[in-house]
C-alpha cells in the first residue's frame, strides 16, 4: 500500500540571484536564470520520496515543455505521477529572486494548479494511503475536498496553509497537524506573532478553532509542538544559509515520514529541523531537498 498522497501544485520555478532586493522601479543585476522544478506539492512529494516513503502526487500541469519537465522530474524521484493530469492552460510557474543573505521573494503564476478541482479528487481511492499532504497553492475548495475523503477514509491529514490566506474552520478542524510558519499563524489567527508566546497564544487559537496538533516552523528557531496536552520548543541546526526556498517543504516531507515510523511527535519535529536546516545549504526547491542518508549523516 503507497503511504502519502499529496494533493497540490507543481510549478516550474524560475529563480535568479542578486546581490539584493530591487525598490520598486529600480532595476537590479541578477546572476544567470535557472528554471528548478519546484511547486510546494510537488517539493513535499520529492521531499517525502527521498527519505524511502511511497508517494503519489495528484494535481495538473500544462501541455507544455514545463509540464514535460516537471512530470520527468517526478518519475526520476520515484513519485508515482499517474493522478497528474495535462491541463490546456500553461504550468504554473514561480519567478523566484534570491538575495546574498539567502533570502527569497516569490511570484506566483497558478496555470494549471488553479483547475485541480473536487473531479480529480474524487477519483481517487483515499483508503489506498496512510496519509495526506496538502497546501495551498491550489484551489481551496479542493483543499477541503481532499482533507474531507481522506478523514472519511481515516488518514491523518498534514496541512501546511501555504501561502498564507484566511481558511475556513472546517478545513482547520480536520487538520491532524497544521503546520504553519510564523507569518501564516498571523493571518490565519488575525493575532500578532512576534515572540515565543505571541507564537503559543495564536497556535492555542488554531487549537481552539479544531486542529489537533500545530507545528509552527520558526526558521532558525526551530520549531513550537503545541497540542493540547504539551508546548515544546525543538531547537534547529546551525548551518550556512545559502537559499530559503522549500526549506519548510523539506521539513514537512521529513517530518511526515518520521511520523510514518511510528517516530515520536517531538522526535518526528526534530528530524524534520534536520530536513529544513540542510535545505537551506543549496540553491533552489528540489535541488537542495535532502535524503535519508544526507540527513541521518547530519545528525550523527
Amino acid at each position: 500500500m503507497p503511504d502519502i498522497l499529496v494533493v497540490g501544485s507543481l510549478n516550474a520555478d524560475l529563480v535568479v540571484r542578486t546581490p539584493r532586493f530591487p525598490h520598486p522601479g529600480e532595476t537590479t543585476s541578477g546572476g544567470d536564470l535557472q528554471v528548478i522544478p519546484g511547486g510546494k506539492g510537488a517539493n513535499q512529494a520529492v521531499a517525502a520520496a527521498r527519505h524511502g516513503a511511497s508517494v503519489s502526487m495528484l494535481g495538473r500541469v500544462g501541455e507544455d515543455k514545463f509540464g514535460n519537465f516537471l512530470l520527468e522530474n517526478l518519475k526520476s524521484n520515484n513519485v508515482d505521477s499517474r493522478l497528474v493530469q495535462r491541463d490546456d492552460s500553461s504550468t504554473g510557474t514561480a519567478i523566484i529572486v534570491v538575495n546574498s543573505n539567502g533570502q527569497n521573494i516569490i511570484v506566483l503564476s497558478a496555470g494549471a494548479n488553479g483547475k485541480v478541482n473536487d473531479a480529480d479528487v474524487n477519483k481517487v481511492s483515499f483508503s489506498d494511503y496512510k496519509l495526506l499532504l496538502l497546501q495551498l497553492e491550489i484551489p481551496t475548495p479542493t483543499v477541503l475536498s481532499a482533507a474531507q475523503r481522506a478523514h472519511e477514509s481515516g488518514l491523518r491529514v498534514i496541512l501546511n496553509p501555504a501561502p498564507a490566506k484566511e481558511l475556513p474552520n472546517e478545513l482547520i478542524s480536520l487538520a491532524d497537524f497544521l503546520i504553519p510558519n510564523e507569518t501564516e499563524l498571523s493571518l490565519l489567527t488575525g493575532l500578532s506573532v512576534n515572540d515565543m508566546n505571541s507564537t503559543e497564544q495564536a497556535a492555542q487559537a488554531l487549537l481552539a478553532a479544531g486542529a489537533k496538533n500545530v507545528i509552527v516552523t520558526l526558521g532558525s528557531k526551530g520549531a513550537l509542538i503545541v497540542t493540547d496536552s504539551q508546548v515544546t520548543h525543538i531547537e534547529t541546526y546551525k548551518v550556512n544559509v545559502v537559499d530559503t526556498t522549500a526549506a519548510g517543504d523539506a521539513f514537512i516531507g521529513g517530518f511526515a515520514t518520521a511520523l510514518l515510523q511510528d517516530k515520536s511527535l517531538e522526535q518526528a519535529v526534530r528530524y524534520g529541523c534536520a530536513c529544513g536546516a540542510l535545505a537551506t545549504t543549496k540553491l533552489g526547491a528540489q535541488p537542495s531537498l535532502p535524503t535519508k542518508e544526507e540527513v541521518e549523516k547530519f545528525i550523527s
